[in-house]
C-alpha cells in the first residue's frame, strides 16, 4: 500500500517575525532614538513609505513602528513611551529583534507627480514622513516645490535637525528657549505663507490628532482639496494584519486599510473624537 505524501506546511506567515540585527543606533531626543536594521539572513524586505513593522524585543512585547527609512536597510526612529518602546530604544548594535511585515497603506507620493508636495509634520510624526521627504528630493525633477513644514513642542524635541537646511524645512516650536532664533508658534500656522500652488498640490500629513485637524483645516483654507490631502492614523494595532480588531477606526481597520488615508475618505471619523 502506496504511503500518502506528507502534507505541507504553510510558510511562517505574516505572524512569525523575522530576526533583524541592530547595526546602528543614534539618540535623536532625549527619549527618541534612530535605530538601523539589516535581517541576520536574507534580504531585508521592500517597505514602501507610510508602511510600518511590527517590532518584537524576545521577553518583552511587540509594538507597531513606522518606517522612516528610505530603502535598505531598516530604520526606525522610535519614541521611549513604554516597556517595548523603552527596550526598543535601549538595543545596543547587535541586539537581535524579531519584525513582521510591512504592513498598511503607504503615502501616494505618485500622485503629487507634477504638482507641489507638502509635508506637514508635528513631532515624532515626521519619523513616517521622513521617507516621503527622501523620496521626492531623490526624484526631484518630478516635482514641483517640496514644501516641510514641521513643529515640534521645543527645540530640543525636534527630529533630524542636520537634515533641516538640506531639505529647505519651515521649523516651528511651541515654546522658545534661550538662544533659540526660530520661529514660535503651532505648526499649522505655517500654511497660509507656505510657498505651494494649491491647485496642484498633494499634502502628507502626521502628527497629534489635534495638529492635524488644524493642520487639515488650514490646508482647506488654501485651497488643497481634500482627496489630495492624506494624514496617517494611529489607534492600538496589535496583530498588523486585521485579525484582532484593536484597531478598528469606523468601519476601518487602521493595521489593514491605514494607517495613510486620504482626509476625503476619514473626514467623517476624525469628527467623531470618542473614535
Amino acid at each position: 500500500m502506496a504511503t500518502a505524501a506528507p502534507e505541507l506546511l504553510p510558510g511562517p506567515g505574516a505572524m512569525v517575525p523575522r530576526s533583524f540585527a541592530v547595526r546602528d543606533r543614534r539618540r535623536e531626543t532625549a527619549d527618541t532614538w534612530t535605530l538601523t536594521l539589516e535581517p541576520v539572513s536574507g534580504d531585508a524586505p521592500s517597505v514602501a513609505p507610510g508602511q510600518f513593522m511590527m517590532v518584537y524585543v524576545f521577553g518583552v512585547g511587540e509594538v507597531p513602528i513606522s518606517v522612516s527609512g528610505h530603502g535598505a536597510p531598516i530604520v526606525l526612529t522610535v519614541r521611549a513611551v513604554g516597556a517595548v518602546t523603552e527596550a526598543i530604544c535601549a538595543s545596543d548594535p547587535g541586539t537581535v529583534l524579531g519584525l513582521r511585515g510591512p504592513f498598511g497603506t503607504d503615502w501616494p507620493i505618485d500622485d503629487a507627480t507634477g504638482g507641489d508636495v507638502v509635508v506637514v509634520a508635528g513631532g515624532i510624526g515626521l519619523a513616517p514622513l521622513r521617507p516621503v521627504v527622501l523620496r521626492s528630493h531623490e526624484r526631484r525633477s518630478e516635482f514641483g516645490e517640496i514644501v516641510l513644514l514641521y513643529g515640534a513642542r521645543t527645540p530640543a524635541d525636534l527630529l533630524y535637525p542636520e537634515q533641516h537646511e538640506q531639505w529647505g524645512a519651515s521649523v516651528t516650536v511651541d515654546a522658545a528657549v534661550a538662544g533659540w532664533g526660530g520661529r514660535v508658534g503651532v505648526v499649522p500656522k505655517l500654511i497660509p505663507a507656505a510657498r505651494f500652488r494649491a491647485a496642484s498640490a498633494h499634502a502628507f500629513v502626521c502628527g497629534p490628532e489635534v495638529m492635524m485637524r488644524y493642520t487639515v483645516q488650514a490646508l482647506l483654507e488654501r485651497g488643497v482639496a481634500p482627496e489630495r490631502i492624506h494624514v496617517s492614523l494611529e489607534r492600538n494595532m496589535q496583530c498588523g494584519v486585521g485579525h484582532c480588531g484593536h484597531c478598528q477606526l469606523g468601519p476601518t481597520l487602521i493595521c489593514r486599510d491605514g494607517p495613510v488615508y486620504r482626509y476625503a475618505d476619514a473626514a467623517s471619523w476624525l469628527e467623531v473624537r470618542e473614535l
